[in-house]
């Protein structure tokens, strides 16, 4: 059994490797203990997302259906033979993920087949459901047994989620607004996107991203090097979004190098044992 247990968490490991460098690199700055537990948590949502996202020759409607059953058949019976719901399933029932948040994660995915516009409270919904409760699952493994950090942190870890979340709606505009016919920011029309917009999207977030940062300082020292490679990663993506003028994200993808990646990260440890964070 061990050995099939290492294997299902080496699998979540490849697939947050291959479809993300950021947070592959940011994991790598946890201590070795949280690792497989936030490789299950990212395998499980990406697959999910891959569903929604990606899967257009087939039933996406059934396939995510089956998918949310399984999930949960996975989690009561404590035993998966697919290896992302295996090592999910482990990580949930050891650390006590709560089902309201995995609930939410798939009811958010299922809105990206229903839903191509949002008002301001299905806005919330979504970045809830697709990104809050996210940051709720990792901070539940930073916390382990510690009830009361998990607490004073669920704000923090949602706006951190909502910061990432939207930076990643204003990287992809052009994919989902002409790929995927998707419109995710309430009251903006992408048919005729301003700077104007793109400023008030921006505030937003920088509020989103000064709230997380005083979270992630109040981290277990096992778990906030790897979160603060994560958001200075994005910080820096949002630089480089804020920098750009809105025609222009209308256009194209705004990436950051994996070279400058790199440069961030040994810079986020100089931070840490400078004891900035």
């Amino acid at each position: 059994m061990n050995l099939f247990d290492e294997t299902c968490f080496e699998c979540s490991k490849l697939i947050t490797e291959k479809y993300s460098t950021s947070f592959s690199l940011g994991i790598k700055a946890f201590e070795k203990h949280l690792r497989y537990p936030v490789y299950a948590i990212y395998g499980f949502v990406r697959y999910a997302d891959e569903i929604v996202d990606t899967f257009y020759e087939h039933d996406q409607r059934q396939l995510i259906a089956d998918f949310r059953t399984e999930t949960f058949k996975a989690i009561n019976a404590g035993i998966s033979t697919n290896p992302v719901l295996q090592s999910f399933q482990q990580v949930v029932n050891q650390y006590g993920i709560e089902r309201e948040l995995i609930d939410a994660f798939l009811t958010s995915m299922i809105m990206d087949l229903d839903k191509t516009a949002y008002d301001e409270g299905g806005y919330k919904v979504y970045i809830y459901g697709s990104a809050e409760v996210v940051g709720l699952m990792c901070l539940r493994v930073f916390c382990a047994s510690d009830g009361g950090l998990y607490n004073q942190l669920i704000t923090k870890a949602r706006s951190l989620g909502s910061a990432f979340q939207k930076i990643n709606f204003l990287r992809d505009i052009k994919a989902d607004y002409e790929d995927r016919g998707r419109t995710y920011f309430p009251g903006v029309d992408f048919g005729n996107f301003t700077a104007q917009d793109k400023t008030n999207i921006e505030a937003d977030i920088k509020k989103d991203f000064d709230e997380a940062l005083l979270g992630i300082k109040l981290l277990p020292k096992s778990a906030r090097l790897g979160v603060y490679v994560a958001y200075v990663y994005y910080l820096q993506l949002f630089k480089k979004i804020r920098s750009t003028p809105a025609g222009i994200i209308m256009q194209k993808r705004v990436r950051i190098s994996n070279a400058r990646k790199l440069s961030l990260f040994l810079k986020a440890r100089l931070h840490q044992k400078m004891n900035v964070i």
